[in-house]
């Protein structure tokens, strides 16, 4: 649950500052270097998508924003202030993957009770709305679905109106119409100003509702940039045809090649030269329906990761 104690605190100085500041940050466990050297700013009212592949070190940098863990090496601020305080003075919340959710109380009752634990909070009709889950106010949260339970989480996260709202893979296990949802009411919340860091798995989420995404890989950072750009950095093209009994060893001993997927009839080729593939599949071969598209967030992400594992 939201782990805030204090009134909100808001001053003039903290709307220009960073909302989150990492400076040469470096984590270890032992031998293992999970953050390495991360350099990273975000500036208040961004949307920001953490993307890697699993032991990128998404998840420990969102443990040293909220002050769960400190850095090995280097500076982490939040706000201008050290995470812990700005944790103590109300301006950071999180939705986290788990959380301790009383199954035994209502939606409402769940939201009144912590709401009592704060100085000062929003309203718990204005939280539960904003979350989008009003109808579901007198539910007993054990028969909410995962979803619904998340947005539960969101409406506890946004009690005491913070500046920083940082979800650590908000919408695991949920269908494609609670992500939906979901993320509906995050972009509403965040078109008032709020900071927005989420960390996920899905490419889709990160390309559709992030203003900037921060790729990690190896605990460094490989490429940072809305989603037109990162896809820019993926060069080539792919080239789509089908191709009943394709010889996929000769198509890729065509120059200008990358890499291809056979489909059934249907076979996928990255190329750096796509013209010239695309020459070669229709004066050489009998293939039809030939499409030539950019590079997807799929392609950038393999690429870009894969590049910084080697």
């Amino acid at each position: 649950m939201t782990q805030v104690i204090n009134t909100p605190v808001r001053t003039a100085a903290q709307h220009t500052v960073p909302a989150i500041s990492l400076r040469g940050v470096s984590r270890s466990f032992g031998d293992v270097q999970a953050v390495r050297n991360l350099d990273l700013e975000i500036g208040q009212g961004e949307v920001v998508a953490f993307l890697g592949p699993n032991g990128a070190g998404k998840t420990t940098t969102i443990d040293m924003v909220l002050g769960l863990s400190r850095p090995t090496d280097g500076e982490v601020e939040v706000l201008g202030l050290p995470p812990r305080e700005a944790i103590a003075h109300g301006l950071v919340s999180a939705v986290m993957q788990t959380g301790g959710l009383l199954k035994d109380l209502s939606v409402r009752e769940t939201v009144a009770y912590v709401a009592s634990l704060f100085a000062s909070t929003q309203s718990v009709d204005a939280v539960l709305d904003v979350a989008g889950i009003t109808g579901l106010a007198d539910r007993k949260v054990g028969k909410c679905s995962g979803g619904e339970q998340q947005r539960l989480r969101f409406a506890l996260a946004l009690l005491p109106d913070p500046a920083l709202l940082l979800l650590d893979e908000p919408t695991t296990g949920m269908d494609v119409e609670g992500r939906r949802a979901f993320w509906q009411a995050i972009r509403a919340d965040a078109a008032l100003g709020r900071t927005v860091l989420f960390a996920t798995h899905y490419l889709e989420e990160a390309d559709q509702y992030a203003d900037r995404i921060v790729l990690l890989s190896g605990g460094r950072v490989v490429a940072d940039g809305s989603g037109p750009q990162l896809r820019a950095l993926a060069s080539g093209r792919t080239i789509r045809a089908t191709l009943p009994g394709a010889d996929a060893g000769t198509l890729s001993r065509v120059p200008g090649v990358d890499s291809l997927e056979l489909r059934g009839d249907v076979v996928l080729i990255h190329a750096q030269d796509s013209d010239a593939v695309a020459r070669h599949l229709l004066t050489q071969t009998s293939a039809k329906d030939v499409e030539i598209t950019a590079r997807g967030l799929e392609e950038a992400f393999l690429s870009l990761t894969g590049k910084a594992d080697r």
